[in-house]
């Protein structure tokens, strides 16, 4: 098909983008919320810290007590008691007078400053500190991580484990997190089979299996995988039984840009095919579809061309369908030799990235799988742009900025 019949890529991606709704949010433990898109806003229900705390292992005092002096010449105070962390003083503390104190604990009335115990030394209860503190020092203020009501993780953050710990500690156990998206993903091919090494005739591996399987986890969602064959009837009768318990169907397969083609007839029986053709390479028979209010990514059989179609056109869907906005991230590296184009199309050239230099691979084709193992990178070349001479700079995407 010409070009000027293909859709133009940022089109294709404004109608894909209108047209994915959220999952549902769910509630889960902190223990398995790792990695999950927060789906509500978190008000601290807690002060944190809720006392004021000695930040090390030291001695509570009055910080005027330790004043001009130093190692050669230590203030002198008595110590009239001694916590550990879940401990509480009841003494207070008067000029003179000091409290042995762990990291953590409580710090009792009257004190102002904890000296660290490797600037003291004690003999029974006298303590010498060799060292001139000012107030606050070595303190853990009530309230200075977070104050009870204040937003300590906003709604759509994907969460680190730092989040966790934020969370627990404003007083949850659980959290709403959006659902992980269920994916259903049908290879079709009448051809593919499993990898075995007795492979014959016009067999081919189906290695699209796995590389969909991966790449669908990789955005965190949940995919069940299907193989069938080239039969309208049989896509048709999985396409309505997926749709019932899934957020969206991605297909291999059957979407050149002609007549009959098996997953795109079903999809237009069943539902509205919105694209059928980008102008992209390599990809360009890539087909989208809404079929019962659900979105349906159908990619080519081809893997080359399945994983940049999915990278360039599913991936951040997969990722908006839990509320993650991840758009790809473009960085400028200078090609290290002449990269030719076509206008009207955005190419995606597999490359290697060296530093500040990428180099394209001179592989050509959608079927060498072995130019994804190794490239680590695309260079992107936009619509409008003829090519890229040797030594200009280029737009490149790394693949592993992709993973979230």
């Amino acid at each position: 098909m010409f070009l000027s019949k293909l859709m133009p890529l940022q089109k294709a991606l404004k109608i894909i983008s209108t047209n994915i709704k959220q999952t549902p949010l769910e509630k889960t433990s902190l223990e398995n919320a790792y990695k999950r898109v927060i789906g509500e806003d978190i008000i601290s229900q807690l002060d944190s810290p809720p006392f004021d705390r000695s930040a090390m292992d030291g001695y509570a005092l009055k910080a005027q007590d330790t004043f001009g002096y130093s190692s050669n010449n230590p203030a002198h105070l008595t110590v009239i008691d001694r916590i550990g962390a879940g401990n509480i003083s009841s003494a207070i503390i008067q000029h003179g007078k000091a409290v042995k104190i762990a990291t953590g604990a409580p710090i009792p009335q009257g004190a102002d400053a904890v000296v660290m115990e490797e600037y003291t030394q004690e003999q029974g209860d006298n303590l010498d500190v060799e060292a001139s503190l000012t107030p606050g020092e070595n303190i853990s203020l009530k309230g200075e991580d977070m104050e009870k009501g204040d937003v300590i993780i906003n709604k759509g953050r994907y969460l680190q484990p730092q989040d966790l710990a934020m969370i627990a500690s404003g007083g949850y156990k659980k959290v709403k997190v959006h659902q992980k998206p269920r994916i259903g993903v049908i290879i079709t091919g009448s051809e593919l089979v499993m990898p075995s090494p007795d492979i014959s005739g016009a067999e081919v591996v189906n290695s699209n299996h796995y590389t969909i399987n991966a790449m669908v986890e990789s955005c965190m969602a949940t995919p069940t995988l299907n193989h069938l064959e080239d039969h309208v009837g049989k896509v048709k009768n999985e396409f309505e039984r997926i749709l019932e318990g899934h957020d969206a169907i991605i297909t291999t397969g059957g979407t050149a840009i002609s007549k009959g083609d098996v997953v795109v007839k079903v999809a237009e029986e069943l539902g509205e095919v919105l694209i059928h053709g980008v102008a992209i390479r390599p990809g360009k028979p890539f087909a989208f579809a809404i079929v019962h209010d659900k979105p349906v990514f159908m990619l080519s059989g081809y893997p080359v061309a399945a994983m940049v179609q999915f990278d360039v056109l599913v991936r951040e869907n997969l990722l908006k369908l839990q509320n993650l906005h991840k758009p790809p991230v473009l960085t400028r590296k200078t090609a290290t030799r002449k990269i030719p184009s076509t206008l009207g199309r955005t190419d995606y050239i597999r490359a290697k990235s060296d530093g500040a230099n990428v180099t394209p691979l001179n592989i050509k084709g959608s079927t060498m799988i072995r130019s994804m193992v190794s490239s680590n990178c695309y260079i992107v070349i936009e619509e409008n742009l003829e090519g890229i001479d040797a030594g200009e700079k280029c737009d490149v995407i790394l693949y592993d900025s992709l993973l979230v």
